[in-house]
């Protein structure tokens, strides 16, 4: 499959014509040949999202609703090849490609919902005859840096948010999704989106920082979204802040999923086994940290251990039944059986799974992690969790805070009033009560704290992300002034 920029709705290549490979995570085999756009790209496509600024800031609610209620329609139309694509570039299941579908088409539909809620507001004011008030405006050029493990959604939400509210959008595709990014793009063009309110850009690899350097300082751009790692996450946050351009920042996260004493057991395993593995635990919501109670502890991971075994591995290509499928990265897996050994060697216990083999990896869980262990709050990201037990609620929630991370967490107990009371008390973005960490709706206010970013997407959050804020006065020509 091979893919290309795109710019003013054309599909380019990049200047030179230079490409770069996207490779099986276990064959090796080319599965994408990209664009590898340069610097020279990327401003022709700064250059574009300004100019289509002009007009698409001026559209209409209802126009902008029309498009992103179009693009959802195709864009579910296109499940099949998201499957596809995603089985091949990133080892996705079936299950999480349609999720990460229905879940971007979801966001679309809400999105066109807030298209006549962008709204100012009248203020009291001491001029008499005046009228005070604010109206919010697009910022402009909006630079969307998305992530490879949820390609479908994080891109739309990307995207979506950004037009809703006025502005046009750089994607900056992640260079191991290309092909998936390309199609959610080609998913709005379909739906009328007019050239250049939304550009695509690829690039290789060893080409991403002058890339972004060059979009982030473009004076066009107003406004930066990443998704992804916290390390890369602080290079974009103080690459904007000497430009002075505010950003949003949905980073790494290390789960925790808390099992109280009196907590339906059953219930919490189920969720915990789903928050874990649900595609390999590469999610940054996934459940990286159990802190179970030690009433509770040994009945809890037997059964935990017993439902990872049964959880079916192989190809995701190869059909529907599988649940854990080869991690994007083959060089995860030498890391991630460092930080096994580790932990056994300093007291863990191994009660399922066990080491990886390159991007391949079984369902793995380690009891009794203790702080001393690196893995104890390194985030893992991969289709191993761990579990940490606990002498009574105030330990609970010490441990569930004892992370530099605060993106997402659950909480587990019969009694909800004493459930809530830990939920409000964890640092963090967003707290489940008996669900599962792994939650996300179109409508709720999505983010993190601590070295899990900043911002909110989702929600009507987004509106103050991605407008500006400007008071205005009406005042009487005649007023007295004091000189």
């Amino acid at each position: 499959m091979q893919t290309q920029l795109i710019i003013d709705n054309e599909h380019v290549a990049a200047s030179g014509g230079t490409t770069y490979e996207r490779l099986h995570p276990v064959t090796g085999r080319v599965v994408t040949t990209a664009a590898a756009g340069k610097v020279e790209d990327a401003v022709k496509a700064a250059d574009s999202a300004a100019l289509a600024f002009k007009s698409w800031s001026q559209t209409s609610p209802t126009e902008r609703r029309r498009v992103l209620l179009k693009a959802a329609d195709v864009l579910e139309a296109k499940t099949p090849d998201f499957i596809q694509a995603m089985a091949s570039e990133v080892g996705a299941s079936e299950l999480w490609s349609g999720f990460n579908v229905m879940l971007a088409a979801n966001l679309f539909r809400e999105a066109a919902s807030l298209a006549t809620q962008i709204q100012g507001e009248t203020i009291p004011t001491d001029k008499p005859g005046a009228l005070s008030m604010t109206v919010r405006q697009p910022a402009g050029v909006v630079l969307s840096i998305v992530p490879w493990n949820g390609p479908v959604v994080l891109a739309a939400r990307a995207i979506a948010y950004p037009l809703v509210c006025g502005n046009t959008v750089i994607l900056r595709a992640s260079e191991a999704s290309p092909r998936t990014h390309v199609l959610v793009a080609e998913a709005l063009i379909e739906a009328g989106l007019p050239p250049g309110a939304l550009n695509v850009l690829t690039n290789a690899p060893e080409d991403a920082p002058e890339v972004i350097d060059a979009l982030i300082a473009h004076p066009a751009v107003r406004r930066i979204n990443f998704t992804g790692s916290t390390r890369v996450g602080r290079i974009i946050a103080q690459k904007a802040a000497t430009q002075l351009k505010r950003c949003l920042l949905e980073l790494g996260g290390k789960a925790p999923l808390v099992v109280l004493d009196d907590a339906n057991v059953d219930a919490a395993v189920k969720a915990a086994a789903f928050g874990a593995f649900l595609y390999q635990g590469q999610i940054c919501m996934s459940t990286e940290r159990l802190v179970v109670d030690e009433k509770v502890a040994d009945e809890f991971v037997a059964k935990l251990a017993a439902r990872a075994q049964e959880l079916p591995m192989g190809d995701p290509a190869a059909g529907p039944g599988c649940v854990i499928g080869p991690m994007a990265h083959p060089e995860n897996g030498a890391r991630l059986n460092a930080l096994i050994e580790d932990a056994l060697a300093k007291g863990a216990v191994l009660v399922s799974g066990g080491n990886a083999n390159g991007a391949v990896m079984p369902a793995t869980i380690l009891d009794k992690v203790t702080p001393e262990m690196k893995i104890y709050d390194e985030e893992t990201f991969g289709p191993l969790t761990t579990v940490v037990r606990v002498n009574g609620v105030e330990e609970a929630v010490r441990v569930a805070n004892d992370t530099a991370y605060g993106l997402s967490s659950a909480v587990f107990g019969h009694d909800v009033h004493r459930a809530m009371s830990v939920a409000l008390r964890i640092d963090a973005g967003s707290c489940h009560i008996n669900g599962a960490t792994v939650q996300n709706e179109a409508q709720a206010p999505y983010g993190g704290t601590k070295h899990s970013g900043y911002g909110r997407f989702d929600g009507r959050a987004v509106i103050d992300e991605f407008t500006e804020l400007k008071w205005i006065t009406i005042e009487p020509e005649n007023q007295p002034y004091p000189f």
